[in-house]
C-alpha cells in the first residue's frame, strides 16, 4: 500500500465534462452560427490569459465574440457556456467516499477560467468535498508547466511521494510524474475506483 496523503483530483474530463473545451465550443458554434476558423483563431489569442486569471469572461467574449454585432445576447452566449457543463456522479461519489476517509485531504487541480470555475464548482455540488480548488485561474499558470504542479505542491504543503494526482489526460500526468507524484489516468469511473483500491488498499462504493 502506497502511504498517500494528498489525493489531487482534475475536474473538466475527471469529476464533470470539459468546461469550454473543443467539442463545448463545436457546439457554440453550431448554436450561435459562429464562423468556425475566425472564433476558433480569436478563442487560440486569448484562451492562456482567460485561463491563467488575467481577463475576465467578458474580455475573452468581447475578443472571442462580441467584437461585432451578433443577433444573441451576451447572457445567451454564457448560459449556453454553462449549461454544457455536467456533473459525474459516479467520479464525485468516488472522491465524497475519499474525502470521509481521514487519512486523505482532497484537492482539485484544473485548467479553467474563474467565472466558470466558481459555477463548476457549485454546479457539481463539490464544494464540500474538497479542500481547496487549486486551478490556473488562481494560480496564474496552467497544467502541463511544471511550475503549476510545484505550486500546487507547496500551497497544499504536500510531499509529491505521497501526493496522487489524477487526470484523463496523459499530458498533464507527465510532469506530475516527473515530480515524483503518484498519477492514475482516468478513463471511467469504473477504471479509477478499481485504481484506487489496488493503490490504497480500500474499499469504494460502485461506480
Amino acid at each position: 500500500m502506497t502511504d498517500i496523503r494528498h489525493i489531487f483530483f482534475d475536474i473538466g474530463g475527471v469529476l464533470g465534462s470539459n468546461g469550454w473545451d473543443k467539442e463545448q465550443r463545436q457546439r457554440a458554434i453550431e448554436r450561435f452560427d459562429l464562423d468556425p476558423d475566425e472564433f476558433q483563431w480569436r478563442h487560440e489569442e486569448v484562451i492562456g490569459e482567460w485561463e491563467e486569471g488575467r481577463i475576465t469572461l467578458d474580455e475573452y467574449l468581447d475578443i472571442a465574440v462580441f467584437y461585432m454585432e451578433r443577433p444573441f445576447s451576451r447572457k445567451e452566449l454564457i448560459d449556453f457556456m454553462c449549461s454544457q457543463s455536467v456533473p459525474n456522479d459516479a467520479t464525485i461519489r468516488i472522491a465524497r467516499a475519499l474525502q470521509a476517509d481521514s487519512r486523505f485531504t482532497l484537492m482539485t487541480l484544473n485548467n479553467e477560467s474563474e467565472e466558470l470555475n466558481i459555477y463548476r464548482i457549485e454546479a457539481f455540488g463539490i464544494s464540500e468535498i474538497f479542500e481547496a480548488f487549486l486551478s490556473s485561474c488562481w494560480l496564474g499558470v496552467r497544467k502541463p508547466i511544471r511550475r503549476f504542479y510545484s505550486r500546487a505542491l507547496g500551497i497544499a504543503h504536500a510531499e509529491p511521494a505521497s501526493s496522487l494526482f489524477i487526470d484523463d489526460r496523459q499530458q498533464n500526468l507527465t510532469p506530475a510524474r516527473a515530480l515524483g507524484m503518484n498519477v492514475i489516468h482516468f478513463t471511467s469511473a469504473a477504471q479509477l475506483r478499481s485504481d484506487l483500491e489496488r493503490l490504497l488498499d480500500l474499499e469504494l462504493p460502485g461506480a
